[in-house]
């Protein structure tokens, strides 16, 4: 939300920042099914080699899962930084 302090941002500006934001929501999800599946497809090989003692494909899912929420981290951390931010590190490193 604009603030009566800060500068209008173009139409085009906020519409190229849509657009971004929008792709990567939806390379996420994509991110999301594979992770999925893949893990499940590597699960039931586990589960149909016999399940031992060992449950092996933690050693995919967990990291993988920590890539995923990173991810995650950046599509819906927040926005992009505000004029405000930008003029103050500007500012400090003028």
């Amino acid at each position: 939300m604009a603030s009566d302090l800060a500068p209008a941002v173009p139409d085009d500006v906020m519409r190229a920042r849509a657009v971004r934001r929008l792709k990567k929501k939806r390379d996420f999800y994509a991110h999301v099914l594979v992770y999925v599946l893949m893990n499940a497809f590597v699960v039931v090989i586990w589960a149909m080699s016999g399940a031992g003692s060992f449950f092996w494909p933690i050693f995919l899912i967990v990291p993988w899962g920590i890539g995923l929420v990173m991810n995650g981290w950046d599509v819906y951390r927040g926005e992009d930084f505000t004029e405000a931010q930008i003029r103050r590190e500007m500012h400090r490193l003028g």
